[in-house]
């Protein structure tokens, strides 16, 4: 509960408000009845049906950055049974709401691995949670994680909100909005108000719940000071008050362009419209797109500057500038020119231009980290320059992944939901199951792409250290300079582009001394402290480790010279076992192909082994011998396969049986004896 002298004072606040500010949301109301009149779940063309159903959600399910609607019609279209079935199943009531919520994202998640691979589907708790307000208006509440942790901490509620916790946050914020229901349905002057200002195209909003929730996001925008230490589950920053004013706005109102909440709704007609002409789109055409969506007039958008230049032009500027942060400039050594990844292209620009260009955004860059206003780049002298190609990275699925790693479709989804939910993991196993394989797999088929600028990799060994995984002093010239390791510049890489997911894959972990190595880091790479930060031993500057960066570790169970793994780091990871992939669909797949007796046998015997290793109490399963030394091979003969039992198997049985002399002549005998007649 919530302390209700202190939001009597804000409610009187927004009934003196109330007229203007119901004019300005009440959108939102026509938005819940226009669905209610417009969804129908058995439609015969879904895609069609729910376009119409969200036609009035505007920036609802559409702000800045955020596309959930649009992604959802870009599915709908192309599986539309699909989709129907993720909407049946977010709104069957008989099933817990956070149950409800995880599998709408995880479907989500996994029809854009496949249907658009490389995006981002958008399905976050917001949109989610405005699905089930547009179905179920007299239970449910709009979900924005920022207007509900400023409301809730400028009343002093018991409850506020955490991001690592957005269900428990789903929750909460009904819990909030019913008890600020509780106390507006005594308010007859509010309530009176309520219904005199509602007309026959708003949603009677009986229960009051979306007036209730309308009442925490003024509180949210009007009281509350930005809580510093926090992020917005869409993607903002705590500290850009606007962002709120932004997503809760309107469409766009030309006749009051440059007032604060109109001139945020101005600029996101413009994205709305670069992004459906492309970014390299010229301002005139940008100009002509806008008045076309909105049904303005030339003259409307004509207001210009003493200069006699339309201000929309410097409009589109920035909005242009907004979306090329979610690019990055590097270098393509083999072709010797340079790439600058934007607007989802990527924009090949000779040697001689690519230093006017990284100047700029090394400006952008550091403006953006020390907080500062972010200067403009005007990239439109250069296009003439500039040659625009489509760059389709390979397409990696779940398919992709089972064809290469042979493992069994089951265990493929528990490996990936580990990952995913405790960002720590460390894969396990014989010699030649495939752990170094499967890592980088794994990392493409959850990326939906096979994006090598995401993924990280190095091996650990003993006289690995802090200093050159996150920071230490290296010798330059007669002294010695700070340098950066390899972890905290991955780190800063992937927090400079949340949006996506990145990869860090550490071979033999084991060997390393891991809490030397990782230092104060072993806190933070916990799920439940990333985005926490701390003080480095040598800036002594704080630091993150994001939210957005998974770690992947690597560890031979067979090598008896390590030490067990420190338990310090061992329960900040989960740990997964692979086995041998003899069985699998894929491997059967793969010796099939060759229809060759003796590599049939073969294996056949290297199973048996691995029977008797298993049983061997002084070995174990975990010495087993892996599949991964009789694949890649695209065609067999008796050389290749006597090759790897006298120089791969037999050494490593003589290891493992160095004091059982008949046991190791027994299986010699055995795995030679294939390949003779």
């Amino acid at each position: 509960m919530f302390n209700q002298e202190i939001f009597n004072e804000c409610l009187a606040e927004y009934k003196k408000d109330f007229q203007q500010r119901f004019g300005d949301e009440k959108y939102k109301w026509e938005a819940v009845k226009w669905f209610q009149e417009h969804w129908d779940i058995n439609a015969e063309n879904f895609y069609e049906m729910f376009t119409a159903a969200t036609e009035k959600t505007y920036n609802l399910l559409a702000s800045m950055n955020n596309f959930p609607r649009g992604m959802i019609q870009v599915f709908s279209e192309q599986e539309p049974e699909t989709v129907r079935a993720m909407f049946l199943n977010l709104y069957d009531e008989s099933k817990d709401v956070a149950e409800r919520v995880v599998k709408f994202q995880s479907d989500a998640q996994e029809l854009c691995e496949r249907l658009a691979p490389g995006k981002q589907h958008f399905q976050r708790p917001m949109a989610i949670s405005v699905y089930l307000w547009l179905r179920y208006p007299d239970k449910y509440a709009i979900y924005k994680y920022m207007a509900l942790r400023r409301a809730t901490m400028y009343l002093k509620n018991d409850f506020v909100p955490k991001k690592s916790t957005p269900i428990d946050s789903i929750r909460g914020n009904i819990t909030f909005t019913n008890e600020i229901r509780d106390i507006i349905c005594k308010d007859e002057e509010l309530v009176k108000a309520f219904q005199e200002a509602r007309n026959e195209d708003s949603y009677p909003d009986e229960n009051l719940i979306t007036l209730s929730n309308d009442i925490e996001m003024y509180i949210s925008v009007k009281y509350a000071e930005p809580d510093k230490g926090e992020k917005s589950d869409e993607g903002g920053d705590a500290q850009d008050e606007q962002k709120i004013v932004a997503e809760d706005a309107d469409v766009v109102d030309i006749n009051s362009l440059h007032s604060n909440n109109a001139y945020n709704r101005w600029l996101n007609a413009i994205v709305v419209a670069l992004r459906e002409l492309g970014g390299m789109a010229k301002r005139k055409d940008v100009h002509s797109k806008i008045a076309e969506l909105y049904a303005l007039s030339e003259e409307e958008l004509s207001v210009t500057h003493k200069s006699g230049t339309p201000k929309i032009y410097n409009d589109i500027d920035w909005a242009r500038n907004y979306l090329s942060y979610e690019g990055i400039i590097e270098k393509d050594s083999p072709s010797g020119v340079w790439e600058l990844s934007a607007l989802g292209q990527k924009i090949v620009i000779s040697d001689d231009l690519a230093g006017k260009i990284i100047a700029k955004w090394n400006r952008i860059n550091l403006a953006k980290r020390e907080n500062k206003a972010i200067p403009v780049i005007d990239l439109e002298p250069l296009y003439e320059y500039i040659t625009v190609k489509e760059v389709r990275l390979p397409v990696y699925t779940k398919d992709n992944f089972l064809g290469e790693v042979y493992m069994a479709p089951e265990n493929y989804d528990t490996l990936r939901a580990l990952l995913l939910k405790k960002k720590n993991l460390i894969l396990q196993g014989a010699p030649g199951v495939g752990k170094t394989f499967a890592a980088k797999r794994l990392a493409y088929s959850i990326m939906g792409c096979e994006d090598e600028s995401r993924i990280e990799f190095i091996q650990f060994h003993q006289n690995y250290s802090y200093e050159d995984f996150i920071m230490g002093y290296k010798p330059s010239g007669d002294t010695f300079e700070l340098e950066p390791g390899v972890f905290y510049d991955f780190c800063r890489k992937a927090a400079e582009d949340k949006d996506r997911q990145y990869f860090f894959i550490i071979d033999e972990i084991n060997r390393g001394n891991m809490s030397k190595i990782f230092g104060e880091l072993l806190m933070l790479i916990e799920a439940d402290y990333r985005g926490k930060e701390a003080k480095l031993a040598y800036n002594k500057k704080p630091f993150s480790v994001p939210n957005n960066l998974y770690l992947i570790g690597m560890m031979n169970t067979a090598d008896r010279s390590l030490a067990m793994i420190d338990y310090a780091l061992r329960r900040r990871f989960s740990f997964y076992t692979m086995e041998p992939g003899f069985s699998s669909k894929g491997f059967q797949s793969y010796m099939k192909a060759f229809e060759n007796d003796t590599f049939d046998t073969l294996i056949d015997r290297i199973r048996d082994l691995n029977m008797e290793i298993t049983k061997d109490s002084a070995l174990g399963s975990g010495f087993c011998i892996g599949h991964s030394y009789f694949c890649g091979q695209t065609e067999i003969s008796d050389e290749w396969m006597q090759s790897v039992v006298e120089y791969d198997i037999i050494p490593m049985l003589q290891e493992y049986w160095f004091d059982d002399d008949a046991k190791l002549q027994k299986w010699q005998n055995i795995l030679r004896g294939v390949f003779n007649d």
